[in-house]
Parts: C-alpha cells; structure tokens; sequence
C-alpha cells in the first residue's frame, strides 16, 4: 500500500530538514519574559493631559500619552516595577512596586497635580546602548542648557543647541539644524499691489515645536514656521461644490495686536474623498534603520506609526519596504495590502545599527516604485528618518534632482521626521517640497494616528498639484500689508502665471490657511518699518473706481491637475460692506494660533501680542474639538507661560519676575 507511506515519508523528511536548519543556526538564548502596562494620565478634575511622557524607571521603555489621556508600556521586563508621569507644569508622579507577569497587562492611573515649573522636577531620558539613565537637571543651570533661544542660532542654523539630554560629566549635544527665516516685512500697496506665494500644507513645525516645550525646552526661533502652526489645525471650511477641486473662503476682522490694523484670513479645502474613492496605492516605505534610529522616539515608533498605516491599506493597494543603514536593502517585496501578516512581520523584524546611505535607499525605493507603477493611481515613496543623511548621494543638489526626476514621472516623496538629536527638518522641508508631498514630524503615536488614520486621503493623495496664490490690494482700502508666515513659500509676482514654476501640492481633504496683515487707508504707518517712503520718481495714480468700490483686495489662485501641465485660474474678489469687528470662531482660533507664533519667535511684528493675550482667544474659540486638538493647544500655551515665568525667575529673581 504505497500510498500509506509516502506522506509520512514526506513528514520525516520535513522534520529532518527543519531539525537541520536549527542545529546549523545554532541554539538562540530565548527571549527575556515581558509584560504591559497600561492606563492614563490626567489632573485632579479627571481631565485628560495629552503628551505627557510616561516611563518605567531604570529601562528604555516609555510611552507618550494620547488624546484620552491614555498610554500603553509594551516589552516591559517581567518583575517589580517603577512607573514614572512627567508634564511640563505638573508635579511629576511615581507609583513604585507595579508587578509586571509574563504576557498580563497591569493598569496604572496616575493623577498629575499642575504647579509652577520647577526646572529640578524635568526628567530628561539619555537613550543609548539599549537603556535609560535619568538625569535630574539642576535648577540654577537648566535655563542655558534646556532652554535654547533664537540667539543660539548661528550662520542661520540653529547648530549645537543644548543638550536634549544630559548629566554631569556626559552630555550629549544635538546637532538638529533649522533653516534661518527672514520675516516678511510691511509692503507699500502703491509700489507692491500684488503678493505671491505657494501654498503649503506641512504641519512638522507644530509638532516639532510641541516637542520642544512638552520637554521644557525654549525652540529655536527657526523652528517656527508659522503657517505650519496655522497648518496643523483643521477649519470649517466649506466643502467645494460640484466639480471643483477646492474651495476658497476670506475673512477680515481687527487685529488684537495692532487694533488699527485688519487681519485677513484666506482659507482653502481641498475635496475630501471617501476611503472607498481613494485610488489604488503604490507604496514604497523608505526607513532609516541606522544607528542613530535605536532610541524608543525612533525605530520603534516609526514601526509602531508604520503598523498604523498597514492596517488601513486595501486589496487592490501594494506595500514594499526598503531600509537603509550602511547600505540600502528591500526587506519586503510589493506585496498586496491585504496580505497584512507579512506585511507586520516585515516590520516587526527590523532594527538599528550602522551608518546612513540615504541616497542609496531613495535611489532603491523609486526603482522598487517604478517596477510596480500604477497607472492611474497613487505612487508614493514615504520616508521615515531623523534626518541624518550623512553617507550617501555626494551633494544636496544630486538628491533633490533625483526627487525632481522622479516626481515629473509621478512618483511622488512624503517625509516624516522622528526623535530628538539629529533632526535636520530644514533638509526634510526641501526634499519633501521637491517631491511634491508632504513633511510632517511624529513626535508620538497619536500623530502618527492622525497623519496616517484620520488624514488617510490626505496624507497619501494629492488633488492638485503647482498650487499659487496671489492677492491684489487696491491701495485705495490698504497702505500696506504684510504675509504672516510663507517665507520660504515665496515667489514673484511673474511666477504666478508660469507653468514652469513648482509650487505647493494639496491632499484630499486638507485646508490651508494664510493671514495677512493689513495697514487700512488712514490708519498710522507706526511699527511697520522705515521702508514705505513714498516714491521719488514716480506717482501711482489709482483708477478713479478703486475709491468707489468695497473690494478691498482679489484673491487669484493657480493649479494644476495632479497629472496634467496647464494650470487652471480661480479669481476670489473681496468686498467690506460692513464695519470690521474682532475675529469669531474658526477665525479667531487661528488668530490666537499665529500670535503664539509670533510670541515664540520674539517677532519683531508681534505688538502686543503676549501669551496672556494668546490664551485669552484661543479659550474663546475651541468649538467643535472632537479630537482635543485645540484643547491640547490651549495646555501648551498654558505651559509654555509657565515656563516662560520660571525663566524669568531664574534670570531676574522672583520679584523681578512678578
């Protein structure tokens, strides 16, 4: 009966061979047991606090908290246990003996009292060769060390900030870089009636920023970019009708920091798309897994926001994951996303070690990204690294020409920045504006929740493409005015209408948002600066119906199809029928939003704006805030004030300071 024994023939041959390969490998020393530990943090009033960092004591395990206030401890050694809560503003807290079993999950509340900042409670992590130590930062010192300014920036680079982490006798100093900003200044409406400028839909420097003073850092003044701050909230805008790609919508209101002048909103939205309306996905994950990625802000929430995304890929989308440390590899094959297993276990398999070959892993991603090109549908490379592209492509300049080559054959570039230390966002900014995507940083798992779950279409597909904007004054209504933000979204006024000219991309669903300020006609020049002297050779005489009309300003807007050449024009007049009054609402919160800006950045436009002031409206505007985003910003404003007091206690004394 031969057919009885050939299967079991086949069973020991099977048995025999994986026997064979485990005596080759070699025995593995099992894995150390682990546990969980979850809960949530809040104040007294039960009230949730967002990003507040959570830790078990002596480990490298830690946790930022959520929206809800929740978190969530995994590989947590097996054994007693110390669970730590710090937020800056609040009284940290300890609950020591928390036991730890093997594949059980312990829950942990802990109740964060606010108090005034005292610079000694700041725990800060130093992460390396696999564990944390804690350093506690001396009062008298942590101003200069925690604390770096705009004036640490130097050669329009913020180079050798201070120590995100340090103890005595080891620091560990950050060589995070940022792009120097020149502020727009004051324009005469007579000599400069038209301003132009790309839209931008990058959120990485709120969120950046956050990180900064959620650790009781001051950021660097470079760091802020105001219309990211703008950028990163969501506005009632109203949905576009029809056809249309978007919608555009204006406000004008007074402005709280220079009440004689106007402030005026230009908001846009892009058309959302239902998940089942997104077009199929060619995706390419581009992850850096070298050295500098080993800290738990890095890989490990990189694969953690990467896990996130998988789950929300479908049937008819495709996945490949390229890796780059001392030389670029393909760890996954395109592989459809309903195979989610393999997809995870690709993930789940990789570490940190070694150099960075950044040019080498992007050059390997767009060709793993062309081979599987979709025709009519979403190809996109998305980029995860701390910025650190220090081996690699020769230059800045040969990179960005390979991101342009491969953006015109419509693979498109999103990055996303990760961790502390190495962060080069000024380089991130670019390549991501080269390739026509998006920059965001991901300074905990609820953003990366929001970037890839909350903002799927967004994120990941683009509904115009070469997006402009300009406005024309009629110096009959405005002196003078100037853009709040967009420096290095600037353009002139002839790129408007040239095709040629690379401009910003929009996403399915997203909202941009841009504030002007306006010197109305009549009102003091005071403050805006000594270059809006009237012509010597030359009168500019107005049409005699500029006088007559309310049209204050027209607001023109240029884009393209994501695959087409020729731009389209949409023409947006704006007319005041009505006597101005204070911002309301949507308005007003992100009137509050661009005056915290303005505070951080020490402008020199910001009147009298203060973050008193700044609290006072954002408080009045939450509204709707179904995800505790514009509640989690009034916290870090409320912080950010007593941070700010407690430096001042240190500089000048307490009662100086009062």
């Amino acid at each position: 009966m031969p057919h009885v024994f050939r299967p079991l023939k086949r069973r020991g041959l099977r048995a025999a061979l994986v026997l064979a390969s485990l005596l080759l490998a070699g025995a593995r020393p099992a894995a150390p047991p682990v546990g969980e530990i979850e809960g949530s943090v809040r104040d007294p009033a039960g009230n949730p606090i967002v990003n507040a960092q959570v830790f078990v004591v002596g480990t490298s395990v830690s946790a930022i908290t959520e929206t809800s206030g929740a978190y969530r401890l995994r590989q947590v050694p097996v054994g007693t246990q110390t669970v730590r809560a710090a937020f800056i503003g609040y009284r940290s807290m300890e609950v020591a003996n928390v036991p730890v079993r093997k594949g059980k999950v312990t829950r942990v509340d802990l109740i964060l009292e606010q108090a005034p900042v005292e610079m000694s409670e700041i725990t800060v992590q130093q992460y390396g060769a696999g564990r944390t130590e804690e350093a506690s930062v001396n009062t008298k010192t942590s101003a200069a060390r925690l604390m770096p300014r705009g004036d640490g920036v130097a050669g329009g680079v913020a180079a050798g900030i201070a120590p995100a982490s340090a103890s005595a006798g080891n620091e560990v100093w950050n060589t995070e870089n940022y792009a120097a900003i020149e502020e727009s200044r004051f324009l005469p409406t007579a000599g400069n009636p038209r301003s132009t400028f790309s839209i931008d839909v990058d959120a990485a420097s709120y969120t950046n920023v956050r990180r900064f003073l959620t650790a009781g850092q001051r950021p660097p003044k470079d760091a802020v970019r105001i219309e990211e701050f703008l950028n990163y909230f969501r506005y009632d805008y109203p949905e576009p009708e029809g056809d249309e790609r978007f919608s555009v919508t204006t406000d004008l209101a007074v402005s709280p920091w220079a009440p004689e002048h106007r402030l005026l909103r230009i908001g846009i939205k892009g058309k959302s798309l239902r998940t089942d309306a997104v077009p199929a996905s060619n995706l390419v994950f581009l992850l850096d897994v070298s050295g500098s990625m080993q800290p738990p802000n890095k890989l490990p929430l990189v694969k953690q926001a990467f896990r996130l995304l998988a789950q929300e890929l479908r049937p008819q989308d495709r996945v490949a994951i390229v890796v780059y440390a001392g030389a670029a590899g393909l760890v996954l094959p395109s592989t459809p996303g309903s195979d989610k297993a393999t997809i995870l276990a690709a993930l789940d398999r990789l570490e940190a070690g070694g150099t960075t070959a950044g040019g080498a892993g992007l050059r390997l991603a767009y060709e793993v990204a062309r081979q599987h090109y979709a025709r009519d549908g979403n190809n996109r490379v998305i980029l995860a690294t701390d910025g650190d592209f220090n081996i690699g492509e020769s230059s800045d300049a040969a990179m960005v020409q390979l991101i342009e080559e491969r953006r015109d054959q419509g693979i498109f570039l999103t990055v996303l920045g990760f961790g502390t230390g190495n962060l080069k966002d000024s380089r991130m900014e670019q390549i991501a504006d080269k390739g026509n995507g998006y920059y965001a940083y991901v300074d905990n798992l609820n953003e990366a929740r929001r970037v890839f779950v909350r903002e799927f279409a967004g994120t990941l597909v683009t509904i115009a493409k070469d997006v402009k904007i300009q406005v024309e004054f009629n110096p009959a209504k405005v002196t003078a005015y100037r853009l709040v933000g967009y420096e290095n979204r600037a353009l002139r006024t002839e790129d408007f209408a040239d095709d040629r000219k690379d401009a910003g991309e929009l996403g399915a669903g997203h909202t941009v948002t841009a504030l002007y300020e306006l010197v109305p006609a009549g009102a003091s020049l005071a403050g805006t600066g000594n270059d809006l002297d009237s012509l010597k050779y030359q009168h500019v005489s107005l049409r005699p119906e500029a006088a007559g009309t309310d049209e204050w300003l027209t607001v023109q807007l240029r884009y393209k199809e994501p695959t087409g050449s020729r731009s389209r024009l949409l023409t947006h007049p704006v007319r005041v029928r009505k006597p101005v009054a204070e911002p309301a609402g949507d308005f007003r919160f992100a009137v509050a939003v661009a005056g915290f800006g303005l505070v951080l950045r020490d402008s020199e436009y910001r009147g009298t704006a203060t973050l008193d002031q700044v609290l006072e409206l954002a408080r009045g505007a939450e509204g709707p805030d179904a995800d505790g985003e514009r509640a989690e910003f009034v916290r870090l404003v409320e912080s950010t004030r007593l941070l700010s007091l407690a430096q001042r206690d240190e500089t000048h004394g307490p009662d100086e300071a009062r």
